[in-house]
């Protein structure tokens, strides 16, 4: 074959392509009717790992029934490449039958021209025809090397930490020959594992950490087989105890009457919200009702606003639900889980309603695209019931203290979002979420990413088959779909890729709804790690002192000159990554060995500020202040040092901190200080606000936290005890 043309391939200063990691690229041929007699090869000049020479040696497709696979891995901006795939007989010296047709060009991750079909000339003119799949994914350096580590020790196939194969050998004794700097890293015999509640990975899907249906038994089924219908105008209770546990009668649910539409707001609309007046959303506190949380965990600004909102704010708008809206496959349920994470962390009491989940829990998995035809009554009634039965759910939890629901479904009508509406009316102040895409590429991303995690196709085992009901699914939905138009709302228009977008918001107000619109401005899916560690060892440290801002001890500078190799080789590729650190000189001098990334300094991020008791022990505290040390014994998370801080204070002041984490595009690595990474990580990890003081955050380990459009992973490495 011809050799390579090579375009855009010119290198950066430092001799590496550089574009954010590295492209897996997997192609796929398919024949059912081919028997075992002909083995698919590839012939050019595709860059699989290790030497190969095609003279002597051509590389196997892997084969799994009818699906024969390749995977190798090349730049973002990678040249030009040229093959063919062949047939070669596997039992007999023939010559291989090359595809018919020119040389497949693949530039950029993509197959060129008509990629779709391989065609093959055999014996007597028969023609075989093959599909042909792509896939290209952007992959960490990090995983490409462990992925490709773990493969050359067990000499097969690696699926670590749900890392792909890097590239598939018929010839195992090839791989020991695999030249050494192919690799530039080899970081993971310092992982160690994460705590167990940090379990909340990017392979689980969201929907399945949203509340569970009051009525639902241990079984995992509803406790009435008999399903409530929906009943127009009435007034009955829902059946459901105010503890949570259904009631002895029969469940019924309120559905009203959705004919009476809402008429929209005159309001004028604004199309970008830069700054709302202070209000915010307390739980209804009943005068012979004693609540779980009359107050939100929370201090500074949330807390004034919660006190101003308590005394003068209306009491349906102390209970906020936020009405998602929007297509299938528009990232509805991401945005709603990562909202509900955000407010949590803020101290707001906020609990995330799929509708999805009750409806899986009521009709099970194996519901085809027709139930969710408009034209379908029994499919309609259903799926009606189960949201009245969501939102019966959130508004009983807000009425017992509760204070945001997110309630995430497609809403996708008037006549339903009217429902929900009335439904709330007198109750909870409503403002829906809609959330638009107009681009091709992120909803087929989306679509896959479905098939791959939800639980709707568990048990669909042809995944091309997934993908088709889907789309019919989704076809169904957009036949009847109908843009929000009434009440409060918030519409974020191609928000999803990172690369700008629109808000816009109508009747917006008041403080936590202006803290909302301005996260979700800020927030976007470009995968990319934050890698959050203590500064190295201080003179603090060693002599058990809290506070202070002394200067880092000989095991500290060792730590610094190992986390400056360990970004050096971990961010390499990553020309916009950037270092932040603290004021105070022990997270500076741990950074003073990172070369080549800019730094910023945040006073954000100085450590809990210890107030009177700065420069002293725990044991000088318990003798000399005793009531302080049992005070903050009793309640950490509330505790405030005389003239100092509590982790409430820490979170507030954060605020900004993690606003501008989820606006970066780019790799992060925050050095900072233990009482302030708690509660970092607390946010990323979604740890309850109780748990922040307790949170183990060590010495002399980072702590990667991978953000994606699948969710947050994370991975800790120790780089020294």
């Amino acid at each position: 074959m011809g050799s390579a043309t090579s375009k855009n391939s010119e290198e950066d200063d430092d001799g590496s392509n550089g574009g954010g990691g590295q492209l897996f690229v997997s192609l796929k041929m398919e024949n059912s009717k081919v028997e075992g007699e002909l083995t698919p090869h590839v012939y050019g000049s595709l860059p699989l790992i290790g030497s190969w020479d095609p003279s002597k040696a051509l590389p196997l497709l892997r084969e799994s029934a009818s699906m024969s696979e390749l995977s190798f891995v090349v730049p973002p901006d990678h040249e030009t490449l040229d093959f063919k795939f062949l047939l070669k007989p596997k039992h007999r010296n023939a010559p291989c039958i090359v595809e018919e047709g020119q040389n497949r060009l693949l530039t950029g991750g993509s197959l060129q021209g008509d990629a779709r079909l391989a065609l093959f000339r055999l014996e007597g003119d028969v023609i075989v025809e093959f599909r042909v799949f792509i896939k290209a994914d952007r992959v960490s350096p990090f995983d490409l090397a462990a992925s490709w580590r773990a493969y050359r020790e067990n000499i097969q196939p690696s699926t670590i930490r749900g890392t792909p194969d890097v590239t598939i050998n018929s010839h195992p004794a090839a791989v020991e020959h695999c030249p050494s700097e192919s690799l530039e890293l080899d970081l993971e015999h310092y992982e160690v594992p994460a705590p167990a509640p940090s379990a909340n990975s990017y392979l689980v899907y969201a929907a399945d950490n949203a509340e569970n249906p009051r009525s639902l038994s241990a079984s995992g089924s509803f406790r009435n087989d008999s399903t409530p219908k929906a009943a127009s105008n009435s007034s009955e209770d829902s059946g459901v105890r105010v503890d949570g546990s259904p009631s002895t009668k029969e469940m019924k649910v309120i559905v009203p009457d959705p004919s009476n539409i809402y008429p929209a707001s005159g309001e004028t609309e604004s199309k970008l919200v830069k700054s709302v007046s202070a209000s915010s959303f307390l739980v209804d506190t009943k005068p012979d009702v004693q609540t779980k949380n009359s107050m939100p965990a929370a201090a500074g600004a949330v807390a004034a606003a919660a006190v101003a909102d308590q005394m003068l704010g209306p009491k349906e708008d102390r209970h906020l639900a936020i009405v998602l809206v929007g297509l299938p496959a528009r990232g509805k349920t991401f945005t709603a889980a990562k909202l509900t994470r955000y407010l949590r962390w803020l101290g707001h009491d906020t609990k995330h309603f799929n509708v999805g989940k009750y409806r899986r829990l009521k009709h099970g998995v194996n519901v085809s695209a027709d139930f969710f035809r408009g034209d379908n009554p029994e499919g309609v009634e259903a799926r009606t019931e189960v949201a009245a039965l969501a939102m019966e759910d959130m508004i009983a939890w807000m009425q017992e203290g509760g204070q945001v629901g997110i309630f995430d479904a497609t809403n996708s009508t008037r006549v339903r979002r009217n429902m929900l509406m009335k439904m709330a009316e007198g109750k909870c102040k409503i403002i829906f979420l809609e959330t638009l895409c107009n681009d091709e590429r992120i909803i087929e991303r989306n679509i896959r990413l479905k098939i791959q995690q939800s639980p709707d196709y568990s048990e669909e085992m042809d995944f091309e088959a997934g993908v088709r009901d889907f789309r019919d699914r989704l076809a169904n939905y957009e036949r009847v779909y109908e843009p929000v138009e009434e009440g409060s709302y918030i519409k974020m228009i191609d928000m999803v890729s990172g690369n700008g977008g629109q808000i816009q918001v109508n009747n917006i107000s008041g403080y936590l709804p202006g803290r909302i619109v301005f996260f979700l401005v800020n927030t976007h899916l470009t995968p990319r790690p934050i890698l959050l560690t203590r500064h190295g060892e201080s003179m603090d440290n060693v002599r058990g002192t809290i506070g202070g801002d002394s200067v880092i001890s000989e095991s500290g500078k060792l730590y610094a000159k190992k986390l400056a190799n360990f970004v050096e080789k971990r961010l390499k590729s990553e020309k916009a990554a950037s270092i932040w650190t603290s004021t105070l000189q022990r997270t500076n001098l741990t950074a003073s060995s990172i070369v080549g990334f800019p730094k910023v300094q945040w006073r954000a991020l100085d450590e809990i500020n210890a107030g009177v008791c700065d420069g002293m022990t725990y044991e000088e505290i318990k003798i000399n202040m005793p009531e302080e040390y049992e005070s903050r014994k009793k309640d950490k998370l509330r505790y405030r040092y005389p003239r100092g801080e509590s982790y409430l204070d820490v979170i507030q002041r954060l605020e900004p901190v993690i606003i501008e984490l989820e606006r970066q595009r780019a790799p992060v690595v925050v050095i900072s200080h233990q009482a302030v990474l708690r509660a970092l990580y607390a946010y990323f990890a979604d740890r309850p606000l109780k748990e922040i003081p307790q949170i183990e955050m060590p010495l002399h380990t980072i702590i990667e936290i991978q953000m994606g459009v699948s969710g947050v992973q994370e991975k800790r490495y120790k780089l020294m005890d």
